[in-house]
């Protein structure tokens, strides 16, 4: 599936998709995912988040709460 990385300082409402020990992964509009590192919340729920970092050759971001 195509998917499509935010810009750093981006901020966004997403859906939580998952939780790890470490953190949520939140879906971005563009359908990637991204981690909300040391913040859990209810998978499904939405959350305001701010794009920290993006590292397109690892295909990754990272979030901060906006």
């Amino acid at each position: 599936m195509e998917h499509v990385l935010p810009d750093r300082d981006e901020v966004f409402v997403g859906t939580v998709v998952s939780n790890v020990p470490f953190g949520s992964f939140v879906e971005h509009p563009g359908g990637a995912h991204g981690l909300l590192h040391g913040e859990t919340a209810e998978v499904g729920a939405r959350v305001r988040v701010r794009v920290l970092e993006v590292d397109p050759a690892r295909d990754r971001f990272s979030l901060g709460l906006a």
